[in-house]
C-alpha cells in the first residue's frame, strides 16, 4: 500500500462523519477553491465570514487527505523557519511585521474552536527543547522575542533539572514552555470548519472530484471528470498535491516527507511522567522531532529524515527508535499506527500566496514546509484579505519572492538531500544544533 493511504491516527479517532458528493453536473460559483485541507477550508471559511457567497471546495479524495490529517498536530508560535531569509524581499521592517503575526494563529484557532462548537481536543501548552548550550541561548532569545510581542499566555525559560517539569526525560538541558501554544486533533477542526462552512454559510464541498483541466479568463472554467465549475475567482489550495496540475505553481515548491507514529493508550501515571503538561513538544533543530500526548493518553511522535530524503521501509521501527532516544523508559510500549506523507516545502521555507501571474481572479496559498497547522490559520486569513480587495498585510506576504526549483521533477531526492545538508549546517551557526 502506498505511504499516503496508511491509516493514521486522526482517520481512526475523527468525530465527525462527514462525506460529500462527487461532482456530477455543471454548476456557478463566485469563488471556486481546489483542494480541501486546511487551507481550502480556511479560505472558505474566511470568506463566508466577511459575506462571500455561492463559494464551492473541490477535493480530489476526501477532507484531510493530505497534510492536514497526517500532522505532528501541533499549535506553535510563528510564522516561517527562518524569517531573516526575507529581508531581501521586504526589508527589516517586513520582517518584523511578518513577526508580529506570529502570536495570532493559536488565538485564531481558539476563537474559531469556541464560536463553531469544534470537538478538536485542544489543549494548551507547548514545549521548545534545547539539547546543548548553543540552544539554550537560543531559547533564551526566542524567550524575549516572544515577550515582546505580549502575549496574554505564559512564556518561561527552564533549565537544568526544571526541564522534568514540563517534560519526562534527561536530554534536553533547557526549554521554553509557551502556554499560548499547545496541540488539536488537526483533522476534527478541519471536519468542524467544514460543518460549519456548510451548514452555516452555504459553501459546496465536492469530494472525489479531481480537477482534470483548468481554463484561465474573465471566468475561471474547471472540469471534473463528471462535472465542471464556472467562477469568477479561483483558489489554488493543493500544496503537495498539486501535481503539475498548475506548472507555474508546480515549480516553485518540492516535496519531502515526514512520518509520525502512534503508542497503544497510556496509564495516567505514565503520561504524567511523559508530559506533566499534557502538551505538544519539539526540538529546535533544523529539521525537527516533534511529539505530543493525546487526548485517549497516546503519544503520537513524529520526525523526518534528517540528513538524506528516502522513506524508511518500516515506519514503526524507525519512528520507534527515535522516540526511545527521548523516552527510553516505553521501550516496552506498543505501536498501534505509522504513517507518513509528502509536505510542500519551498526555498525559503515560508508559505507562499499571492495572484497566479498574469491573471487577477486566480489565486493561491502553498509551500508551509511542514509548519502549516497553526500558521494555515494566519496565511489564510491573509488571502482572504487578498481576495477581498487587499491589505497591507496581504501586499507584504504576498511580496515575498518564489523562486523555482529547476530539477525538481527528475531529482527530487537528491535535491531534498543537499536542502537538507544546507539547513542543518546552516542550523549550527544559527544556535539551532
Amino acid at each position: 500500500m502506498h505511504i499516503d493511504e496508511t491509516a493514521t491516527y486522526y482517520t481512526a479517532t475523527k468525530k465527525y462523519d462527514l462525506s460529500f458528493p462527487s461532482l456530477e453536473e455543471v454548476i456557478e460559483a463566485d469563488v471556486a477553491i481546489i483542494g480541501g485541507g486546511f487551507s481550502g477550508i480556511h479560505t472558505a471559511l474566511e470568506l463566508s465570514e466577511n459575506g462571500v457567497e455561492n463559494i464551492v471546495v473541490l477535493e480530489a479524495r476526501y477532507l484531510g487527505f493530505g497534510g492536514s490529517g497526517r500532522n505532528g498536530g501541533q499549535v506553535m508560535a510563528g510564522i516561517g523557519h527562518d524569517l531573516g531569509k526575507l529581508r531581501k524581499d521586504v526589508g527589516d521592517e517586513g520582517v518584523q511585521a511578518i513577526f508580529a503575526l506570529s502570536d495570532i494563529g493559536p488565538q485564531i484557532m481558539r476563537d474559531r474552536i469556541a464560536k463553531y462548537n469544534i470537538d478538536a481536543d485542544f489543549h494548551s501548552g507547548y514545549g521548545y527543547m534545547a539539547y546543548n548550550g548553543r540552544q539554550a541561548k537560543t531559547l533564551r532569545a526566542w524567550e524575549k522575542e516572544f515577550k515582546s510581542l505580549g502575549s496574554p499566555n505564559e512564556i518561561r525559560y527552564v533549565e537544568g533539572k526544571d526541564v522534568q517539569q514540563i517534560i519526562g526525560t534527561d536530554v534536553y538541558q533547557a526549554g521554553l514552555l509557551h502556554r499560548g501554544g499547545g496541540h488539536v486533533h488537526s483533522l476534527n477542526l478541519l471536519l468542524g470548519e467544514a460543518k460549519a462552512v456548510t451548514e452555516i454559510y452555504g459553501v459546496r464541498i465536492f469530494e472525489h472530484s479531481p480537477v482534470v483541466e483548468v481554463t484561465y479568463g474573465d471566468h475561471v472554467e474547471l472540469r471534473t471528470a463528471k462535472g465542471r465549475v464556472r467562477a469568477k475567482r479561483l483558489v489554488w489550495a493543493c500544496d503537495g498535491f498539486i501535481n503539475r496540475l498548475e506548472p507555474e505553481l508546480h515549480r516553485s515548491t518540492i516535496n519531502t516527507y515526514a512520518f509520525q507514529l502512534m503508542t497503544e493508550p497510556l496509564s495516567d501515571a505514565l503520561i504524567e511522567r511523559i508530559s506533566p503538561i499534557r502538551g505538544a513538544y519539539s526540538d529546535i533543530r533544523p529539521i525537527i522531532n516533534y511529539y505530543r500526548v493525546t487526548a485517549e493518553n497516546r503519544v503520537l511522535f513524529g520526525a523526518a529524515t534528517s540528513y538524506f530524503d528516502y522513506i524508511p521501509n518500516d515506519l514503526k521501527a524507525w519512528n520507534r527508535q527515535l522516540m526511545l532516544e527521548v523516552f527510553p523508559y516505553l521501550k516496552d510500549v506498543r505501536i498501534d499506527l505509522a504513517w507518513g506523507g509528502p509536505m510542500a516545502t519551498s526555498r525559503n521555507l515560508f508559505p507562499q500566496i499571492g495572484n497566479l501571474p498574469g491573471h487577477d481572479n486566480v489565486f493561491f496559498v502553498q509551500g508551509y514546509s511542514g509548519f502549516g497547522v497553526t500558521p494555515s490559520q494566519i496565511i489564510c486569513k491573509i488571502l482572504a484579505e487578498g481576495i477581498l480587495g487587499g491589505s497591507e498585510r496581504y501586499q507584504l506576504v504576498s511580496a515575498i519572492s518564489r523562486p523555482s526549483i529547476h530539477g525538481k521533477d527528475r531529482s527530487r531526492a537528491l535535491l531534498c538531500t543537499l536542502g537538507k545538508i544546507a539547513h542543518q549546517t546552516a542550523g549550527f551557526w544559527q544556535g539551532r544544533r
